[in-house]
């Protein structure tokens, strides 16, 4: 009974903790109070793509939904589909409908929304269209008091980003931040930031011939994601856990991207971009330099920034002659996800039969400071896992186990879990005797989740996001050195893949969680994967 009521009121103590800070941005809610979406325009480029219709309308009409928005605003898709304002409202009514987190949709609210709705129909690189659009846009602002202030949205091919900038810039629809203060402009960028570190730097090159990299927000949704933002509340405002973030404590750090799903419909996407490109070089480095990074100076975007670029600056480079070993990618063959047959691969709609595209990557990395010296970090993204699931689980030291030796126990490590999605939350095992008159030990687990606990879904990461952007706030936006500095460690992988066909693809069952190489990866170092 006293173990119980310890461990109780320690799971107490932990949710006491959690809900000062849970949902804060990482600014703190005084800083974020001071930063107000102001009135704009929001462009989306692409508008009739899939991204508009699932993630970004919904994420405007529950902005919209929660007072979030300005109170002056309008949001004008941009595509080459020829279309009306009123279809466009209609389609855009049935994608929130689908797929707002917030059903069903309020009918009051939705007559005063879709009148900020509009549709601009043009090619993305003909000059007439962007000439409209300026026109437009300047009526608009005369309509609805937006002041000339414009968001630019590119859901678009990574292809045509250069020149969706460079015609704005040429017709007037951006503004140079050094002459023009009286209204701004900012473009939002989608993954992915190049393909490896030369077209990276050639892409950041075009874009600064007509952007200052203050207008620049290169989005990357995980960001948005509650538990990632919570992240540093977590860890600089906790100190019973920052105390023990470092290498006396923790044993190795291990982060999942797991999805149970293929890639669908991306065939021709995933043939020129694979997992290290798509999951790996942005997602993964971000939550790993979010989970390794310093104590910012201050809470600012650039100081929080800085931080995050010395972790990548700081994590070793793979030699090539271990890469093999240190970097293990795989490939899904056909198999059961839920009991149900499904496809490898090169079964999959536009995949060539004979492709060697990764589907799968684990990779060990090593950060070379005082802090994490010798601490193992093991990342690990794959398609066609058991399960979803996204989580950072963080292994401590063990305990020495003399105490117990010649008793019916085993001690097992503690690990904090800190769970990305589904089910966002967090988790610590410890270590319990079970009642008895014998002493037998085992491992319990104390849960925190976000939904249960304070009884409310967290906000979507693109409301979030996209507020932040219209409200200037580029905190958990990506910064150009952080992608540079990304490209840097991981294109030499990319070119040895390149060079080196593998010769055992596919070499992990769909329903499984990878190629047994992965496994053994750890096991030489007497670890394991964590099992979710």
């Amino acid at each position: 009974m006293i173990i119980r009521y310890a461990a109780f009121k320690l799971l107490d103590g932990l949710r006491t903790m959690m809900s000062s800070h849970s949902f804060a941005n990482p600014l703190t809610e005084t800083n974020r109070s001071a930063k107000i979406a102001e009135s704009c325009i929001l462009v989306i480029f692409g508008a009739t793509g899939d991204l508009t219709a699932r993630k970004l309308v919904p994420a405007l009409y529950n902005l919209a939904r929660e007072g979030q928005l300005p109170a002056h605003f309008a949001c004008v898709g941009f595509a080459r589909r020829p279309k009306n304002h009123d279809q466009f409202r209609e389609e855009m009514l049935q994608a929130v409908n689908q797929f707002s987190r917030s059903k069903p949709v309020d009918q009051e609210l939705w007559k005063t929304f879709r009148e900020q709705l509009y549709y601009h129909q043009s090619e993305f690189d003909n000059d007439e269209g962007y000439e409209s659009l300026n026109r437009f846009l300047q009526k608009l602002d005369s309509q609805m008091g937006t002041k000339g202030n414009r968001v630019f949205y590119l859901s678009i091919q990574p292809s045509y980003f250069t020149t969706v900038v460079e015609k704005l810039s040429q017709h007037h629809l951006t503004y140079p931040v050094d002459t023009v203060k009286d209204k701004w402009s900012r473009v939002i960028i989608e993954k992915p930031f190049g393909e490896d570190l030369d077209s990276a730097r050639q892409l950041q090159q075009d874009l600064m011939q007509h952007l200052n990299e203050n207008q620049i927000y290169r989005i990357d949704h995980y960001l948005g994601k509650e538990t990632v933002q919570n992240l540093l509340v977590f860890r600089f405002g906790n100190p019973i856990f920052e105390s023990v973030w470092n290498n006396h404590h923790i044993d190795n750090i291990q982060i999942t991207v797991g999805e149970e799903i293929g890639i669908g419909t991306r065939g021709r996407f995933w043939e020129e971009a694979g997992m290290l490109r798509d999951i790996v070089q942005n997602h993964m480095m971000q939550l790993l330099s979010m989970v390794a990074m310093e104590p910012p100076t201050n809470l600012s975007a650039n100081a929080i920034r800085d931080e995050k670029v010395k972790v990548i600056e700081s994590i070793r480079p793979i030699p090539l002659d271990t890469m093999d070993q240190q970097v293990i990618r795989g490939q899904y063959g056909p198999g059961f996800i839920n009991g149900e047959p499904v496809k490898g691969y090169r079964e999959e709609d536009n995949v060539n039969p004979e492709s060697f595209v990764e589907t799968y990557v684990a990779m060990q990395l090593s950060i070379d400071n005082w802090r994490w010296a010798g601490v193992p970090f093991y990342l690990r993204a794959g398609k066609r896992l058991p399960k979803r699931a996204t989580e950072i689980a963080i292994t401590f030291k063990k305990a020495p186990g003399y105490l117990f030796e010649g008793t019916t126990s085993s001690i097992d490590s503690n690990v904090l879990v800190i769970r990305i999605q589904p089910d966002e939350g967090i988790s610590l095992r410890i270590n319990c005797k079970v009642p008895a008159l014998n002493t037998v030990i085992q491992p319990v687990k104390m849960d925190f989740r976000y939904g249960s606990y304070f009884g409310a879904a967290p906000p979507e990461a693109y409301e979030r996001l996209i507020c932040d952007c219209m409200a200037g706030d580029n905190t958990l936006f990506a910064r150009d050195d952080e992608v540079i500095m990304s490209w840097k460690l991981l294109t030499p992988v990319l070119e040895h893949w390149q060079e080196t066909t593998p010769k055992d693809f596919p070499n992990y069952a769909a329903g499984t969680w990878g190629p047994e190489a992965a496994e053994e990866m750890l096991k030489r170092q007497g670890r394991h994967w964590r099992l979710i």
